[in-house]
């Protein structure tokens, strides 16, 4: 999987600007604020249809721009295609794929895979269950595209369930609360399924990865922890998973109403890493964690890959200069043969050789 070349217009800080990457490694290198992530983040846009900051559209548009637009040709065995993005700064974004409009936006996931690297990565160890659960969720995504319609569908259950019960407290209507019930726990028992899927495709990358960057054995072992018996059980039935958050939903019906709020399903579920049978969120040490990290991220890459029959390209965003020598080299070792793009602003720490791009003034070359 290759990106041919990218084109940004109105985005981010950049009027205008082409880039034809080589087919291996790319450096992109630049001072702070120089717009080396916004090249990034729009290739990533073009995998997934969202910020990797986790940005609303509108911020992607250029301050001088009523819109922004991403182009991008990408090779993937012996076909290409050729994704076009609009992003205005009112309205509905516009996608076309190979110059036709798909049914639905969604349709163009999967034309580009990418893992991506940042430095805030960190806090998916580090912090709230919130961040794991969205690490699993995208990862499910470049694995079975389809998971994102379902995670789309999902949101906007717990959405409206939670309207109603804003709304209208213990007087919610149970008929109306019903039928959300029943939109939830549909969606929600898929949302399990290809988390629990997603956990099993990079459980075992992610312990060889980590005895690789660490240099030393260790196990590796994820949990999760659910009020209505979510599990990562791979050969539970999707009904049998919908029939439980029912019953928990159901079951959970006064505490919601007097507390407004859902409060059980997947999206109040708490994935938990081991390492060495410690909690690695409070119990490991901020080296272990980042080793940790750049295991799950070299994991996910392996299992897509694995999936797909082809790398995805790998985005890193000033990672080596957040890592030490010993386990920049290491993470340098580890890195897989993809299409890879790195933006640094000192070159000679990235320890890899590569294709230099020089990023200035909404330029590069």
């Amino acid at each position: 999987m290759l990106v041919d070349w990218v084109e940004l217009t109105g985005f981010r800080s950049y009027p205008h600007v082409r880039l034809e990457p080589e087919v291996g490694i790319n450096v992109l290198v630049g001072d702070n604020a120089s717009g080396k992530t916004n090249v990034l983040e729009a290739i990533a846009y073009l995998a997934s249809l969202r910020s990797f900051r986790n940005a609303a559209d509108v911020a992607l548009v250029n301050d001088e721009a009523e819109s922004a637009v991403v182009r991008g040709s990408v090779e993937r065995g012996e076909s290409s295609s050729l994704i076009e993005v609009e992003i205005p700064r009112q309205g509905r974004r516009r996608v076309q794929v190979n110059g036709q409009r798909p049914a639905r936006s969604s349709d163009l996931l999967g034309h580009l895979r990418v893992v991506v690297f940042l430095p805030d990565d960190l806090d998916v160890v580090k912090r709230g269950p919130a961040y794991r659960r969205d690490f699993i969720d995208r990862t499910a995504v470049q694995l079975w595209p389809g998971a994102y319609l379902d995670q789309q569908e999902y949101e906007r259950s717990v959405r409206q369930r939670n309207s109603l019960l804003r709304q209208e407290g213990r007087d919610a209507d149970s008929t109306t609360l019903g039928v959300w019930n029943q939109r939830m726990s549909q969606a929600g028992a898929k949302v399990m399924e290809r988390r629990a899927q997603t956990v099993d495709a990079i459980a075992t990358w992610v312990r060889a990865t980590y005895v690789q960057l660490a240099g030393e054995e260790a196990d590796v072992r994820f949990e999760y922890v659910s009020k209505w018996e979510g599990t990562l059980e791979t050969d539970l039935e999707t009904g049998e998973r919908a029939a439980r958050l029912l019953a928990a939903l159901e079951e959970n019906d006064r505490i919601d109403r007097e507390r407004r709020v859902t409060t059980v399903g997947p999206h109040r579920d708490e994935p938990v890493v081991y390492l060495n049978g410690k909690d690695t969120r409070s119990k490991a040490s901020q080296g272990e964690q980042r080793t940790l990290m750049l295991a799950m991220r070299l994991a996910s890459h392996e299992a897509i890959t694995a999936a797909v029959g082809e790398p995805p390209a790998l985005l890193l965003d000033d990672v080596f200069s957040e890592l030490d020598r010993e386990r920049a080299g290491a993470l340098a070792g580890a890195l897989p043969a993809a299409q890879t793009f790195i933006t640094t602003a000192r070159f000679e720490e990235v320890p890899v050789e590569g294709h230099r791009w020089t990023v200035e003034e909404a330029t590069i070359r």
